[in-house]
């Protein structure tokens, strides 16, 4: 099965680079790395000449500077299906694959199943930086989703687990769900629409045991204060087309802080 694996990236070098480390030293390579560069355009010079070799495609930023995350991810996959791929898994560009990734989701790979395989989030990097072959010892798989066992295959999962981290579909998968919508810009709501899609179109939602990715560290914000109004603006956009809101968790989190309010009449989330 052709694989293809594509990232998404604007900045993170050092992530990058460390992914691109990763899937040299796998136990399988992939067929074709796509790298989407959001107006980043050190990205080709940064990883040309290295394994394995990279194709590089560049994409402006969206209206307002916002990075174009969903328009990103067809254009990857629309490259890599031109050059044939059978097999699409999407990283993140934080994500580390593990050595048996590739492996893992091209075992489980059918048409009519979205696969998601483990991650776990890396606390601070030690001084030199991560080793590739401690990864695994450093954390285990993110508690708030499955962790099947290596070779497991759990069906039947909550749409509303997945996440954009690290997934895979076939080709015709892909097809069938048709990508992800590209009105969502920023930060926020558009991989909930794509596994929403996914579900409607009947495809599975299945947590691959054997595929694990490592998560580096960065600094973050809990909640996501930065992303505010990504999140109000793409939930509000992901309410309309399926009729409730996401990230809830967030948006509460935001009322506690005082920055939001919910009007209950409306359905709606605005700013104070």
């Amino acid at each position: 099965m052709r694989t293809a694996v594509i990232t998404l990236a604007a900045g993170r070098h050092t992530h990058l680079l460390l992914q691109q480390d990763g899937l040299a030293n796998g136990a399988r390579t992939p067929d074709h790395y796509v790298i989407v560069s959001m107006a980043d355009p050190s990205i080709g010079s940064l990883t040309t000449g290295r394994t394995p070799a990279p194709d590089v495609l560049t994409l402006p930023l969206a209206d307002g500077g916002r990075l174009p995350l969903a328009a990103a991810r067809n254009a990857g996959a629309a490259r890599a299906l031109a050059h044939g791929a059978e097999l699409l898994v999407f990283l993140d560009v934080d994500c580390v694959p593990g050595p048996t990734l590739l492996d893992g989701y091209a075992r489980a790979a059918q048409d009519g199943m979205l696969l998601c395989g483990t991650v776990a989030y890396l606390p601070p990097p030690p001084p030199g930086g991560y080793r590739l072959a401690g990864l695994e010892d450093l954390a285990p798989p993110h508690p708030a989703r499955p962790a099947p066992a290596d070779g497991q295959l759990l069906r039947g999962g909550d749409p509303r687990l997945f996440w954009s981290l690290s997934f895979a579909l076939t080709a015709p998968t892909w097809d069938r769900v048709g990508g992800f919508c590209e009105a969502y810009t920023g930060y926020g709501g558009e991989d909930t629409d794509f596994s929403a899609a996914a579900a409607r179109a009947g495809v599975d939602l299945c947590w691959v045991g054997g595929a694990p990715a490592y998560h580096q560290h960065h600094p973050t914000h809990d909640p996501p204060v930065q992303h505010l109004d990504d999140i109000l603006r793409n939930g509000a956009l992901y309410q309309r087309r399926w009729g409730s809101w996401p990230m809830i968790g967030w948006l509460r989190a935001f009322e506690a802080l005082g920055l939001v309010v919910h009007e209950p009449g409306a359905d709606a989330w605005r700013r104070t």
